[in-house]
């Protein structure tokens, strides 16, 4: 059996057996807890058990094999407990005797603290500068050093490769496959007159400076983003799985924060950046990047599932997808962000 099948077949009992093996004994409770891309189980420890008295519940992350390096990995890591030491909220893994990935049966994984909360509500101004404030936090430290393993978010990754990748994969069907390889084409395009890396430095124009690039979460959506009380110590934001963790220009972080329509998405820009900007600069000109790097979201997360089909756990959470009416809806999405892309951007 390879790897891919284990990953495919995860069993309780696997899951228990790999706690025991780093000598932690759960109760027998075990809850699998969402999650397409990797395998996260809740489970309880038995009392007495190492580490029962400051973690009674933890999270076991099983990750998908041949999708990230034990090295780009580990970076995660390495940057998860770096903004922790550095106080951002966030759920970095446990270190057990001095390792934060472990192996089992051939299959990689790490074990993290259970940390409750709910969806921050982003129509509170207070709750959205308060991220805003936390945000700025992450990249500071972010910005100390750069990823050695990890990839960029950038045109060759989000854009040219997913594209390429369903193209020649035939992942289309054929009656809407011409329509819209050129409306992702389109947007590329335009997108490659952006401000947007574009693999090696993402230059405004031959006299300008580049955009600045830094350790980003990534994937920053209200599912990544827990909030508990208030009046409790620690209480408001923290974020968890930085699975997607990469570089990029700061403002990949905050884009997905700002729902709705483009005047609730203004109203919530401002709050944000008012909250951002009392801990750290934010550079106007990545405002240009929120249309570009909309899109590119749309073409990479189309690959992604495409790529994952395979997993049976894909078809049924994504049953429209494939269809012809899913890539219908993809091309008018397409052709809508070409003429986002081409509006003036949001100002704050």
């Amino acid at each position: 059996m390879t790897d891919t099948d284990t990953f495919a077949a995860l069993t309780p009992d696997f899951v228990l057996d790999a706690l025991a093996a780093l000598g932690l004994m759960g109760d027998g409770r075990l809850t699998p807890l969402n999650s397409y891309e990797n395998r996260v189980y809740l489970a309880h420890l038995e009392p007495g058990t190492p580490l029962a008295d400051a973690h009674p519940a933890v999270v076991l992350k099983f990750y998908r094999p041949g999708r990230w390096s034990t090295a780009q990995i580990e970076e995660e890591h390495a940057f998860a407990l770096e903004l922790a030491a550095g106080e951002v909220p966030v759920v970095a893994p446990l270190l057990i005797e001095g390792r934060s990935l472990h192996e089992h049966a051939g299959l990689r994984f790490s074990v993290s603290p259970q940390r409750g909360g709910r969806a921050p509500e982003l129509d509170d101004d207070e709750a959205l500068e308060w991220i805003g404030r936390f945000l700025a936090r992450l990249h500071t430290v972010g910005a100390r050093q750069p990823f050695a393993q990890r990839p960029a978010v950038d045109l060759p990754s989000y854009g040219h490769a997913p594209r390429q990748w369903l193209l020649a994969h035939g992942a289309l069907p054929l009656e809407v496959e011409r329509a819209w390889a050129e409306a992702s084409q389109d947007v590329i395009d335009l997108i490659a007159h952006s401000a947007l890396p574009q693999g090696a430095g993402g230059q405004i124009d031959e006299h300008s400076a580049a955009i600045a690039t830094l350790r980003l979460h990534a994937d920053c959506h209200l599912g990544n983003i827990l909030w508990t009380l208030t009046d409790r110590p620690g209480g408001g934001p923290h974020f968890v799985d930085l699975d997607d963790c990469r570089s990029g220009p700061a403002v990949q972080d905050l884009w997905m924060l700002l729902p709705g329509e483009r005047a609730e998405r203004q109203r919530a820009l401002v709050m944000v950046l008012d909250g951002y900007e009392q801990v750290r600069p934010f550079d106007r000109r990545e405002l240009a990047l929120i249309e570009p790097l909309r899109t590119l979201r749309l073409i990479h997360y189309s690959a992604w599932l495409a790529q994952r089909w395979s997993d049976p756990a894909f078809p049924q959470a994504f049953p429209d997808f494939g269809s012809v009416a899913y890539w219908r809806g993809q091309i008018d999405l397409l052709r809508a962000q070409a003429e986002a892309i081409e509006e003036p951007p949001l100002v704050a």
